[in-house]
């Protein structure tokens, strides 16, 4: 009997381990499929075949012969009524006899793109990689009217290999940008911010990483620098997801602004009286919106480069500033001929409500260090107290150039404030 009964139990044992061996087996492949979906794999951009459709509709395109009496080209937000007609006749012509999109998408691929399946999202971003000991992992991130095409310049100054701080750099595609897919119905800047981390950590493998962004860009900054922090060791901004405080608000915060602020905080009550109104209806109407210039590159341009213009230095294209009307086509081009007009709006519908208002604002739930650029062109305007109160502020500085695309604008200024992350990061 006790024999029959150890043979039994023997039995038992041995299926038992057999099931778990094969449980084992079953993890591990199970594990190997979603590291091999996160595996990136290269990717070349190729939108030369739209490229004839564009131009024939840029050509047919009529525009009106004289500007309406009632317009006003003007850089003030408060008087403007819009992109003149003359800026964008001349930009159609441009676009037709001195832009070349062979040449352009030939630059772009001299960077190493990739494509990487994280969840259910395709992500597409550019990794350079330094050969310096000492390099730091670093993610930029762009915003709109911008694209992975923004931060190129920077990502180009970040590497030279004569620079006091090195970094392995990566660009990604916002979700709904460029090539990355669009994002599920009632996405929100925190689950671009988890997608983002997971890329950086899962993906890349960086155990810690620094930060950029702008725009758009610095709304998931901010949320990455605030949910990761034992990952994310220091974020670089040019922009804040909260709005600038108004005359009122500085007064009750005893706030005094510096005498060069001054014009900046009038500039930023400006954009926020009559510059805003193109949030209004990208948050509420980007379908209407989108549809109406789906297949329409000039009305696409229209849209873009009033931004493009109005938001950058007034001296856009001089001194260190590469805004030319060349970039602005590169960037409409990428948009009409990667169709993501559309879907690049929607991160207005799905996060209405980003630019707070209410201060005190945010405090981020970190010590890892926070640098600051401003930009005296920028839409907004924060002072040094106001972004020390959301962050454990190390590095505030304002330089003469530049306005809400430094990349573009003024990439030297901002490449030499993103390297002082190298003082600070741990």
């Amino acid at each position: 009997m006790y024999i029959g009964l150890y043979h039994l139990l023997v039995v038992e044992v041995s299926k038992m381990r057999s099931l778990l061996i094969l449980s084992l087996c079953l993890a591990a492949v199970s594990n190997a499929v979603a590291v091999a979906s996160l595996a990136p794999t290269s990717f070349k951009v190729d939108l030369s075949s739209g490229v004839p459709h564009m131009l024939d509709l840029i050509q047919k395109t009529t525009l009106p012969t004289t500007e309406d009496p009632a317009a006003v080209n003007s850089y003030n937000m408060t008087e403007t009524t819009g992109l003149p007609l003359t800026t964008l006749a001349s930009l159609q012509n441009e676009w037709i006899n001195g832009f070349n999109w062979t040449a352009e998408e030939d630059a772009i691929n001299k960077y190493d793109h990739f494509l990487s399946k994280i969840g259910t999202q395709t992500v597409h971003f550019i990794h350079q990689k330094s050969s310096y000991p000492n390099a730091i992992p670093i993610i930029l991130l762009h915003g709109w009217p911008g694209s992975f095409l923004e931060l190129t310049p920077l990502l180009d100054q970040l590497m030279l290999s004569n620079s006091s701080q090195s970094f392995h750099v990566v660009v990604p595609s916002l979700p709904g940008f460029g090539f990355s897919s669009p994002t599920p119905k009632d996405w929100t800047i925190a689950d671009i911010s988890t997608l983002f981390n997971n890329l950086m950590t899962q993906v890349l493998g960086y155990k810690t990483y620094a930060l950029h962004g702008t725009d758009w860009g610095s709304g998931v900054s901010f949320d990455m620098y605030d949910s990761f922090n034992a990952t994310v060791k220091a974020a670089h901004l040019n922009f804040l997801p909260f709005k600038s405080l108004t005359p009122a608000q500085l007064a009750a915060e005893s706030f005094v602004l510096p005498s060069s602020a001054v014009a900046e905080e009038k500039r930023a009550m400006d954009f926020q009286a009559k510059g805003a109104i193109y949030f209004a209806e990208m948050a509420t109407r980007p379908n209407t919106l989108g549809l109406a210039l789906y297949d329409n590159p000039i009305g696409q341009l229209s849209w873009l480069a009033e931004k493009f213009i109005l938001w950058s230095d007034p001296r856009r294209g001089t001194g260190p500033s590469t805004l030319t009307n060349n970039e602005i086509l590169k960037h409409t081009s990428l948009y009409y001929l990667s169709k993501t007009f559309i879907t690049a709006s929607y991160i207005y519908e799905q996060n209405p409500t980003i630019l707070s208002s209410a201060y005190p604002y945010r405090k981020a739930k970190t010590s890892s260090p926070l640098l600051f650029t401003d930009f005296p062109y920028n839409i907004q305007y924060w002072p040094k107290q106001v972004v020390a109160s959301v962050g454990n502020l190390v590095y505030y500085n304002s330089v003469d150039f530049g306005g809400h695309f430094p990349a573009l604008d003024n990439v030297a200024a901002l490449a030499e404030d993103v390297r002082q992350i190298g003082k600070y990061y741990k």
